[in-house]
């Protein structure tokens, strides 16, 4: 035991620029990796000169069909899965920050299962098209219920927006199977089921195009908001005394993290415990500190995406599993592993 905090103490202690720069090489090189594993067997260098060509730098010197399976398949897939990653792993931390509640995961409000309602209801209509955005718009629906809910019992409070989200959630989830058992017949099951266990499957550069959009307009808000999320640390008593305006900051940052989450499971469908562990992991390398947490969060969570999904589409060829089974059976163990150790540290 004190062999093993002597560590985490000492990898506490080195810089975050460390961390930060391991993380970036760590995410660069498996992007790369992961874009050349698949039946095509894609070399390093090819990767690379067929986005240099793309981008203007040259000519590709790959063949037609071998440049499309970089630039029109594995790419943009491996590059959503980047971003969704960092998306809830950033989500995660500010809702575990803001409701002070450790188990606390980027679903928590009701917009995954609104976001699901969404989906299963254009699929059944045969407007795949308009996928990203009824999920979006499910879990956006999922989050104003929520505050609605949460407002109706007194004064919002965060275990009272927690309560109302479960209940929320709990609503969405029964509709959304209800549709499914009235409604779905044939090999639409297939389709429906493999958007609601998470999957990147039909991942192109739009939703790459969506989850970054989403990354730029509330992720990075929030990498800005580090000091203010380590003032709610101690409680909203002493997060005023230190001149934060507390109700405001809480409904701008939750804001801020639905925004995010909808807008990554739009394109990706319910993953779970990437929000949930991820900050974790991270908090053990650095400390609870949100000006370090958050960005290197993003960073932990775009590279553990990155190799979940490539472990779904290539673990079982040709067949393929849903991204968040892959999460699932990784995500279980280690957070059962964090809550023991959370208990014998207490």
């Amino acid at each position: 035991m004190g062999s093993s905090s002597g560590t985490a103490r000492a990898a506490a202690r080195r810089p975050v620029a460390f961390w930060a720069v391991l993380l970036a090489v760590a995410l660069a090189v498996s992007i790369t990796v992961a874009v050349t594993i698949g039946p095509a067997d894609i070399r390093f260098d090819e990767v690379w000169a067929s986005i240099a060509s793309h981008l203007g730098l040259g000519t590709s010197p790959l063949p037609l069909l071998r440049d499309g399976i970089v630039w029109e398949l594995r790419l943009p897939r491996v590059l959503t899965a980047a971003a969704v990653g960092a998306g809830l792993a950033i989500s995660g931390a500010v809702m575990q920050a803001i409701t002070r509640n450790p188990l606390a995961d980027p679903y928590l409000l009701g917009l995954s299962s609104g976001a699901s309602l969404g989906a299963v209801s254009v699929l059944l209509l045969g407007a795949a098209v308009l996928l990203p955005l009824a999920a979006f718009v499910g879990s956006m629906l999922a989050l104003g219920l929520t505050l609605l809910l949460a407002s109706s019992l007194g004064t919002i409070t965060p275990t009272r927006t927690v309560l109302a989200g479960l209940a929320v959630s709990a609503l969405a989830s029964a509709i959304t199977s209800l549709v499914i058992f009235w409604t779905v017949t044939g090999d639409s099951y297939r389709e429906i089921l493999g958007w609601l266990l998470g999957s990147l499957a039909g991942a192109r550069w739009p939703a790459v195009a969506i989850a970054i959009i989403a990354l730029v307009i509330a992720g990075i808000p929030i990498l800005l908001t580090g000091r203010l999320l380590d003032a709610f640390a101690f409680g909203d008593v002493t997060a005023a005394s230190l001149g934060v305006n507390v109700s405001a900051t809480r409904w701008g940052l939750l804001a801020a993290a639905a925004l995010l989450t909808g807008g990554m499971v739009s394109v990706s469908g319910s993953i779970g415990f990437v929000g949930l562990i991820l900050p974790h992991a991270v908090r053990f390398l650095v400390g609870p500190g949100h000006r370090a947490l958050l960005p290197l969060s993003a960073l932990v969570g775009a590279i553990f995406l990155v190799w979940a999904d490539t472990a779904a589409r290539t673990l079982f060829d040709p067949r393929e599993l849903p991204v968040g089974i892959v999460t699932a059976i990784i995500g279980a163990p280690v957070f059962a592993l964090l809550l023991a150790r959370r208990r014998s540290s207490t």
